[in-house]
């Protein structure tokens, strides 16, 4: 009879285990593969161009130096358009001054692949990303921003506001109050104007300026929004759920119902030949570091979402990517690319945009 009970109790004890393994989806996604051991091996010095944020330049400067003790890396930060400039003067000079570009979205990766300034780097977990990348190795999705619209809830009923970038656009109790950043200088809200001028055609650029929108930074529009001068911004979701982490801020998310747009930022390493400090071995280190479950979960902790299939958390007060990918509007990657010149003059036509 003891046998048996303990037999029994053996029994249950493992139910119990393996049920609480499968009770955790997120932690397993996150351990899997995880890469959070140092690594010595990988040495010299790198840099890279990106648009990211400076928070996350400094959380991301912050674990590679905890990743590669005996790595230096530089960063250069900056809007798309100036990161743009940057790189054409130096392609036309022959010499980049970088290792490694992370840029907003993936038109871009394009036209520097094109140009002929990129390494090739077969990724081994390839296979676990859930966004398109370079079938030749080019370029790869390393962080996802989502375009919405935010308002504050304690100054406007969201009945008074668009619930989608159509009604943005048209709703006349809300022209001369709304905002959204420069489509010019800005890759998300360009990689956006692609997609709604697919979706509405060019009058959606001719309604959206007699609104009289507003062009300003997010940090510029998100302060007007919690003062109460104007009633609704086009916005990064990083930038709101930024707010409401750090700062209790009250301001509202409006994912949008004609389809939110999800930019999947791209990470690229520069061709030796024409790189900084010439260190394939250290950039290819470091891009396969920030596209680990580790890397994501970094992403992540910046308030955007991940590219993993196996990385299943998300940023903080987000909704889950799987609820947002049945709904998007859709950007062609191409045509935001072979079409920019056009596409930019359209821009610039419909909307008084700042020097």
């Amino acid at each position: 009879m003891k046998k048996t009970h303990i037999i029994v109790a053996l029994i249950f004890s493992m139910i119990l285990m393996l049920s609480g393994c499968q009770g955790k989806p997120q932690e397993q996604s996150l351990n899997a593969g995880s890469n959070d051991t140092r690594d010595e091996a990988v040495s010299g010095e790198i840099v890279i161009y990106t648009s990211l944020y400076d928070y996350m330049v400094e959380k991301m400067d912050k674990k590679l130096e905890e990743k590669f003790p005996g790595l230096k890396v530089e960063f250069l930060q900056g809007g798309s358009g100036k990161i743009q400039e940057k790189i054409a003067e130096e392609v036309d000079s022959g010499a980049l001054g970088c290792d490694i570009m992370m840029v907003a979205e993936p038109s871009y990766s394009l036209e520097l692949k094109d140009i002929g300034i990129l390494y090739p780097y077969d990724y081994p977990d390839k296979d676990k990303l859930m966004f398109e990348y370079d079938r030749d190795g080019y370029w790869y999705p390393v962080r996802v921003c989502n375009m919405v619209l935010a308002y504050d809830p304690e100054k406007y009923d969201i009945s008074e506001l668009a619930t989608s970038f159509k009604d943005f656009a048209e709703k006349s109790e809300l022209k001369g109050q709304i905002s959204m950043n420069n489509p010019l200088g800005s890759g998300t809200t360009y990689s956006s104007f692609v997609g709604l001028l697919d979706k509405y055609g060019e009058d959606y650029y001719k309604k959206l300026s007699k609104q009289g929108v507003l062009i300003a930074s997010g940090s510029e529009a998100l302060e007007k929004l919690e003062a109460g001068e104007i009633k609704e911004i086009m916005v990064l979701e990083e930038s709101v759920l930024k707010k409401r982490q750090e700062e209790g801020s009250k301001l509202e998310i409006i994912y949008p119902e004609d389809g939110s747009i999800l930019i999947p930022s791209t990470i690229m390493i520069v061709d030796e030949k024409v790189s900084k400090n010439k260190n394939i071995k250290a950039a290819q280190a470091v891009e396969e570091y920030l596209l680990s479950p580790e890397g994501q979960n970094l992403m992540v902790e910046g308030w955007m979402y991940s590219v993993r299939k196996d990385v299943r958390k998300y940023p903080y007060d987000a909704v889950a990517i799987g609820d947002i990918v049945d709904n998007v509007i859709p950007v062609d990657w191409d045509k935001c690319y072979q079409q920019r010149a056009s596409i930019r003059e359209k821009i610039i036509n419909n909307f008084d945009l700042p020097d």
